[in-house]
């Protein structure tokens, strides 16, 4: 059974970092290219971050560039995101997803339940 669990949300303030990881067990994750997907309040689905083939091969959406790092740690089946300088508008449920293709949430195959970011004053 493919198993994706998040951990790392919070509350935290402007300016503020976060580490959340994604514990993956039930298939190859070497094999598989791995994102990060968010959906703020009242909004839909927005792919943040992917990791590739090689864990130096990333991918992020312009509002995280240079904000937010994405790694996995292959030998311990994790996916990872570092956080940093969070703003307001990134409050949004995260989710782990296995990739099968692109950089869409359509393009998902897996999912974990999400962990919730919180930043405010």
């Amino acid at each position: 059974e493919v198993q994706l669990v998040e951990s790392g949300g919070g509350l935290v303030q402007p300016g503020g970092t976060l580490k959340l990881q994604c514990a993956t067990s039930g298939f190859s994750f070497s094999k598989y290219a791995m994102s990060w997907v968010r959906q703020a309040p009242g909004k839909g689905l927005e792919w943040v971050s992917g990791v590739y083939d090689g864990a130096d091969s990333t991918k992020y959406t312009d509002s995280v560039k240079g904000r937010f790092i994405i790694s996995r740690a292959n030998a311990k089946n994790t996916l990872n995101l570092q956080m940093n300088n969070l703003t307001p508008e990134d409050k949004a449920v995260n989710y782990c997803a296995q990739q099968l293709y692109g950089d869409s949430p359509s393009s998902m195959n897996y999912w974990g339940e999400g962990t919730l970011v919180t930043v405010s004053p």
